[in-house]
């Protein structure tokens, strides 16, 4: 469908507002740095990361009178990028702005490449990843398999969550249930959840409980729709599927934490339609497939593609039954897009 065309008065109105949040934007990055040129700067403090926009971050103070309260800070130069879920040190300019001075160790970084193969950091400090798909959008298991290896590489515990399950039909059972208990009988936790009939929502909670969790999956497949339901009033923008694709639009444009009362944290991340491995290495790929790992290193050729080659322990143990050909197919066509992504690179 045709973008509808602004008029000129509507333009004007969209470029007045961007304009006046530019000036207040201005206005706030002016005094920090006057208070920041003058010493007017209060003691440091631990914060905590909880949204990120850009050049301003969110952070949440951990101590003192001020515990609990938000603050809009900038960052001092040579931290490197910082994500939500980081805890820093940060002092105060104003009542309602900081500036941040340092950023703590990581206890562990979920990473995605952009299209050029970057690493591009998502959130830190996470406890498990969530990895939530649906009967709509349709559930690929070589997208679970790419979110299942970066969890893997980056030592973060996934859980799979099949979300909506009002929608499931026959047609959508007889394709997700095989695919559940392959993931079941590598020990994948499992979890069956619907924002609409309240089932598994327990399950789901309790699983939250005093961890720090972050949510990902396809557009569409209801992350915010869940956030919503599990911490009423925190009211995140959702949105219907597209009628034409039956793919998710995107709403949620940042990664944002939130805490759960009864412990624990969960960081809603934006939308990913695609999460790409192209920064891995074969070594890596393997690895993340767990079922892999007794097969590693005994293979006749020490470069072997685990394709065609004889006496691979990999094909072998395929032939034998303890590979399931699905998994199988799954990461040969991985390692497909990362060979021709290095070719082409």
């Amino acid at each position: 469908m045709a973008k509808r065309k602004l008029t000129r008065h509507q333009q004007w109105q969209i470029n007045k507002v961007q304009e006046e949040r530019r000036a207040r934007a201005n206005k706030q990055d002016g005094v920090i740095e006057q208070a920041i040129e003058h010493g007017d700067l209060s003691a440091e403090q631990q914060g905590l990361i909880i949204a990120h926009y850009g050049s301003l971050i969110d952070v949440e103070a951990l101590h003192g009178q001020h515990k609990g309260e938000v603050f809009r800070c900038k960052i001092r130069s040579n931290l490197g990028f910082l994500v939500t879920g980081d805890q820093v040190s940060w002092r105060q300019a104003t009542d309602q702005s900081g500036v941040i001075v340092a950023r703590d160790d990581r206890n562990s970084i979920l990473n995605r490449p952009n299209k050029y193969g970057d690493l591009k950091p998502v959130a830190a400090n996470i406890d498990q990843i969530i990895v939530t798909f649906a009967p709509k959008p349709y559930a690929h298991a070589n997208l679970i398999d790419r979110y299942l290896v970066a969890a893997e590489a980056s030592d973060i515990e996934p859980i799979l969550l099949l979300n909506k399950t009002d929608l499931l039909d026959e047609e959508a059972q007889d394709h997700l249930e095989p695919m559940l208990a392959r993931y079941q009988a590598l020990g994948y936790r499992i979890i069956r959840a619907s924002t609409q009939t309240l089932t598994g929502l327990e399950a789901l909670y309790t699983a939250l409980n005093n961890k720090v969790s972050v949510f990902v999956g396809q557009s569409g497949v209801g992350k915010s729709s869940l956030v919503n339901v599990l911490l009423p009033g925190v009211d995140i923008k959702t949105s219907a599927l597209s009628e034409q694709t039956n793919k998710g639009v995107h709403t949620t444009t940042t990664a944002k934490l939130f805490h759960i009362p009864n412990g624990g944290q969960l960081i809603d991340s934006p939308g990913i339609r695609e999460f790409g491995l192209w920064h891995m290495d074969t070594a890596t790929l393997l690895e993340g497939f767990v079922e892999f790992r007794p097969y590693l290193g005994y293979c006749k050729f020490s470069d072997c593609s685990h394709e065609h080659e004889p006496a691979c322990a990999l094909l072998k143990a395929l032939e034998e039954g303890h590979i399931d050909p699905v998994r199988m197919s799954s990461f040969q066509h991985i390692k497909a897009s990362l060979d021709d992504f290095t070719t082409h690179n």
